[in-house]
């Protein structure tokens, strides 16, 4: 039976329109990925030497373990928001004669093979013959891997059972992030040291091989409620009654009413991205952006005042970025529609600027812990605030004029560029370059805050006149909306 899954995949696979119109933009992405490939190949392959040009003194066989319990809770966090679970058509299967636990013994055995369980095995395997083999047996080394193939597949379906229940409650990802950035904090003033304890761990469960039932235990565990939970969700009426609960989750919201017609384009262009798993997905990846800060803030060689206007322009605005260079191709399916009635395009611009400061707004309120690493770094992140809300918003949204490509919604964004085009990729170039060009010329007079006042000023200023460039927003659009409307009919 698994071979005719298999059969039906691939035919899905190379059928599809996306791999039919869109094989340069794939040729492009499988090149870029097997230059990834070889980097962390080659990572595994002198990751001895990092880790020994870095800790002197100490083993690097312990020093790798060591890292190995923030890499599965880093790992578990970003497939939260970067990976889709796999998923046949069910329906086309329900109704013949196949055992629903072949159907969902094929899904599982799918996800087994996805890409962010081979990527660790590029790092792992090179580091195994380099340094495992060398230095202490073959047999250890297998016994190690195993360990290792166990925690990624205990990682890998502890996801599939956190995404299928909690995929519209992404808070859930977010408690477990400050629960991760808490322990590795208290890792780093050896308040309790996890690192520790995790090579103590690794190696105990190597050097006796029966406890290695333990986390080989836990995956069963995991596999079963995966198995348990799929299984009862797998009829027609479940099916059906899960679509029209995600037609009608928003339905009961009627705050934007007062506002009239703002507020009723404020509210339907909420339904749209909760509503469609393409932006959703867009959406709850963004905060990730605001993480960003943790890597650079705490070292003090990257603490450099430029790096922090880049910064602060990447996690004030990252989220309406993700937002606004899509703003347009997120409406292609009935984009004709909107052209042909009488719809207000000031307000309906309007509506998503409204949308973009709330993004802005919440993004620069959760960087302001981030004011433990100093008061500059708030004063950074204020002025690429007001950057962000007065200036680069209203160049996504004169740019988003230019979208041409249609967006199939109901696919997730990970790994997914159907609905790109160049202009997508230009748009990056205003939203980080922009900032730092306008500080430099400062930077090499010797008066960098002006630079950062400078930006600040010209958010300012921008928001003073927002009303106009809004305006000049709007006439791009109508100028372009039926070349808009052309771009979106075709597939």
């Amino acid at each position: 039976m698994f071979k005719w899954f298999l059969s039906h995949q691939w035919k899905e696979s190379i059928r599809s329109n996306f791999w039919q119109k869109s094989l340069v933009i794939n040729i492009i992405i499988g090149f870029f990925m097997l230059i990834m490939f070889s980097y962390l190949i080659l990572l595994g392959l002198f990751i001895d030497e990092i880790l020994h040009e870095a800790f002197p003194d100490a083993d690097t066989f312990i020093i790798f373990n060591s890292g190995l319990i923030y890499y599965f809770g880093i790992d578990l966090f970003i497939r939260f928001f970067l990976y889709s679970v796999p998923v046949i058509q069910i329906e086309s299967y329900l109704h013949l004669p196949i055992r629903k636990s072949q159907i969902l013994n094929f899904i599982f055995l799918k996800s087994s093979l996805n890409v962010f369980n081979v990527l660790p095995l590029l790092v792992f395997i090179p580091f195994v013959f380099k340094v495992i083999i060398p230095n202490y047996s073959g047999i250890y080394a297998i016994k190690w891997m195993l360990l290792m193939l166990v925690l990624i597949l205990n990682n890998s379906f502890l996801l599939h059972y956190l995404k299928r229940r909690f995929i519209d409650k992404p808070f859930i990802a977010f408690a477990f992030a400050l629960v991760l950035i808490s322990a590795m904090l208290l890792d780093k003033f050896d308040i309790i040291s996890l690192s520790g304890y995790s090579s103590i761990g690794l190696i105990y469960l190597v050097n006796n091989p029966i406890y290695i039932l333990i986390p080989l235990s836990i995956l069963i565990f995991v596999y079963g409620m995966n198995y348990s939970y799929l299984k009862s969700k797998m009829t027609l009426d479940d099916i059906n009654v899960k679509k029209q609960r995600k037609e009608d989750s928003l339905s009961k919201i009627t705050y934007f009413e007062s506002y009239g017609d703002l507020g009723e384009m404020i509210l339907l262009e909420l339904k749209l991205i909760w509503r469609n798993k393409r932006s959703r997905t867009i959406i709850n990846m963004s905060p990730l952006f605001l993480l960003y800060g943790l890597i650079i803030y705490p070292n003090e060689d990257m603490n450099k005042l430029g790096l922090l206007v880049f910064v602060g322009i990447f996690m004030t605005g990252g989220i309406m970025f993700n937002y606004g260079q899509y703003m347009l191709s997120w409406e292609s399916n009935y984009f004709d529609g909107i052209i042909a009635n009488n719809v207000d395009f000031y307000k309906h611009f309007r509506a998503k600027y409204f949308l973009i400061i709330a993004t802005v707004i919440i993004s620069y309120i959760l960087t302001i812990p981030y004011l433990y690493f100093g008061t500059k770094v708030l004063i950074i992140n204020t002025a690429m605030c007001l950057f962000n809300l007065g200036f680069l918003s209203f160049v996504l949204m004169y740019f988003s004029s230019d979208s041409r490509k249609r967006m199939d919604m109901s696919k997730s964004s990970a790994f997914n560029y159907q609905g790109m085009g160049a202009t997508n990729w230009i748009m990056i170039l205003p939203f980080f370059l922009l900032p730092i060009l306008i500080w430099l010329p400062f930077n090499l007079l010797g008066i960098p805050n002006w630079g950062i006042a400078t930006i600040a000023f010209i958010g300012i200023i921008s928001l003073a006149f927002h009303k106009s460039l809004m305006k000049i927003v709007v006439k791009r659009f109508e100028q372009k909306k039926h070349l808009i409307a052309e771009g979106f009919r075709e597939f």
